[in-house]
């Protein structure tokens, strides 16, 4: 059995998932594959079923009722790894605008270069995106530069959804007491992980924009970060986290 689990959430991706799935199962690494499906009505799931029957023993399937949050899903991930003794975990979405070729520089982070947490930055060397509204470019950045502010981590990219996690960091972290569910869950799993004094590097990646399907983003996930973030930051000054470095 692989050591890595690459988790990807997926709602109306039926254009991409048997795309991504050869991808990451084609790295020189070894990684398994979960898909956390939320009842994807184009079929998605039933694609997914016959890449378990080519990748016997590599690529999982869970199901779920209904649009559930990006957050829910990492979190029913998170625990299905743990359950299958998996020690490094990867967050990954479905529409290549991560590029699964990156996936051995964040697993190698975690496994060889000492690290708990490793992120693909969009934003560690430059800002590395193609094919994104200018609109859009400039929310993502500031957004990370306006959760630096407020929480005090050093984490360039603090919104990134391209991210490797030991399995210690998953054991530490109370999963149920993650409370967001959008860019804000994303941002809480690092400032948690830093709090807890957990060793993160980033990693300089590319990421493009998705060719094929719909974008599940929109206005409500933004507005969650930005208020989120203070709540963060104000529930912090009286939660003691125990340290592990």
């Amino acid at each position: 059995m692989a050591d890595a689990l690459v988790i990807i959430p997926t709602y109306n991706e039926i254009e991409n998932i048997s795309n991504i799935i050869d991808a990451v199962i084609s790295q020189p690494e070894t990684f398994d594959v979960l898909i956390i499906d939320d009842g994807s009505p184009d079929g998605t799931a039933s694609v997914v079923r016959e890449k378990m029957k080519q990748y016997d023993g590599r690529v999982f399937l869970e199901e779920r009722k209904g649009k559930l949050g990006l957050g829910t899903a990492y979190i029913h991930g998170f625990k299905w790894a743990k359950r299958h003794g998996y020690e490094y975990v990867i967050e990954m979405d479905a529409d290549f605008s991560h590029n699964p070729n990156d996936l051995p520089k964040l697993y190698k982070a975690c496994k060889e270069e000492g690290a708990d947490l490793s992120i693909g930055s969009r934003y560690i060397s430059g800002v590395n995106v193609v094919n994104w509204p200018m609109g859009r470019v400039l929310m993502s950045y500031y957004a990370s530069a306006y959760v630096r502010i407020v929480t005090g981590m050093s984490v360039r990219d603090t919104t990134a959804g391209f991210v490797c996690y030991k399995r210690r960091v998953l054991d530490t972290l109370d999963l149920d007491k993650i409370e967001f569910k959008g860019y804000a869950f994303q941002i809480e799993m690092k400032f948690k992980a830093y709090k807890h004094g957990f060793k993160i590097k980033e990693v300089p990646i590319i990421f493009v924009n998705r060719e094929l399907g719909t974008s599940k983003m929109n206005s409500s996930i933004f507005g969650e970060a930005v208020f989120g973030v203070i709540k963060l930051r104000l529930r912090s000054m009286f939660t003691k986290y125990p340290q592990v470095n």
